[in-house]
């Protein structure tokens, strides 16, 4: 998936000369996760920039020259680092629109690598959707692997509002096939069948499409899993079709069950959908706890396929909210 940013910045840098780069190690060390690779040799030193480890620095001067013509892409190396910019973000870049009674826009793109998996411990394992993603004049695009990370980036740099860009880091080294060009270009806002089913709508977003998938297989009953891909906007008419025609809905998050994503998903489809509901939504998240650094604890806290298939097939079965693990004795494998 690294490769695909890499390419995807590269594509949309040749395709539009105000399409610069702002981080910490993206120039001359490549991106500490080699997003950026090749990008200084092509482009130079004036387009990928090195930044000083100040990300309210940095950020404060893409805000500023994303609002005077530039489309700065800046990358938050872990998205934790993006809380001493928040300010920058969603006090300036969101606002600026609407204060400016639309002269002025701010075509920022903020990169950041987020989740759990690879053991980086509390500090550097979040997700983090929730500082964001109710912040009116930010939308915010989640890559689920290589494929969609190309086209969901480059439709973000073109986009005339800041786009947060989140890539779960677990997926970096994930090899797929990848489809590039214009033609490979993802809108914000569209949503992705990546399972078609007919029993159970399950809606996850970055790593957790993965899980979904893999919990789908082999299961007895037919789950139809849905990619997000954006979570604002979210596509909400592919989601109210897909629980009209399964009447179940389960969402699948990386995130603390207080305050996920799949709360609004879920108040959506029980306002909007309630009379074709067979059974009520549930969601699967990790618990409110911090990421443990401990390998079998932290892969524990996250929402494994086996655990999806037990949750899901118990929904199915007896038609009722099953409990969360943490919320029994029970030690699961």
């Amino acid at each position: 998936m690294n490769q695909a940013i890499a390419m995807a910045l590269a594509d949309e840098m040749r395709s539009n000369p105000d399409v610069v780069v702002f981080g910490e190690d993206v120039a001359v060390a490549e991106g500490p996760f080699k997003t950026s690779a090749g990008l200084l040799k092509e482009f130079g030193p004036s387009r990928v920039r090195d930044t000083p480890i100040s990300e309210m620095g940095f950020m404060g001067a893409a805000v500023g020259a994303a609002s005077t013509g530039l489309r700065p892409v800046a990358e938050i190396m872990f998205i934790e680092f993006i809380g001493v910019a928040l300010d920058q973000l969603v006090t300036e870049a969101a606002k600026f629109h609407y204060l400016s009674r639309g002269t002025v826009s701010v075509p920022l793109t903020v990169r950041g690598s987020i989740g759990a998996g690879l053991g980086f411990g509390c500090q550097h394992s979040q997700t983090l959707e929730s500082w964001m993603y109710s912040t009116p004049g930010l939308k915010l695009a989640v890559a689920s692997g290589a494929h969609n990370a190309y086209g969901l980036l480059r439709a973000a740099i073109r986009d005339d509002n800041p786009v947060v860009f989140l890539e779960p880091r677990v997926l970096y080294a994930k090899r797929e096939p990848v489809q590039t060009g214009e033609d490979a270009i993802i809108p914000l806002g569209r949503a992705a069948i990546a399972r078609e089913g007919s029993d159970v709508t399950v809606v996850a977003l970055g790593a957790m499409v993965s899980a979904a998938l893999q919990a789908a297989e082999g299961a007895s009953w037919s789950a139809e899993v849905i990619d997000l891909q954006t979570l604002v906007p979210y596509d909400k008419e592919t989601l109210a079709r897909s629980v009209s025609k399964t009447g179940r809905l389960v969402t699948v998050e990386e995130n603390p069950l207080t305050g996920g994503w799949g709360g609004e998903i879920t108040a959506f489809v029980t306002s909007e959908l309630f009379g074709d509901l067979k059974a009520p939504p549930i969601r699967i998240t990790c618990p409110d706890v911090h990421v443990p650094y401990g390998k079998e604890l932290e892969q524990r806290y996250l929402p494994g396929p086996d655990y999806i298939t037990r949750q899901v097939g118990s929904l199915m079965e007896t038609g009722t909210r099953p409990a969360h693990w943490w919320e029994s004795r029970e030690v699961v494998a």
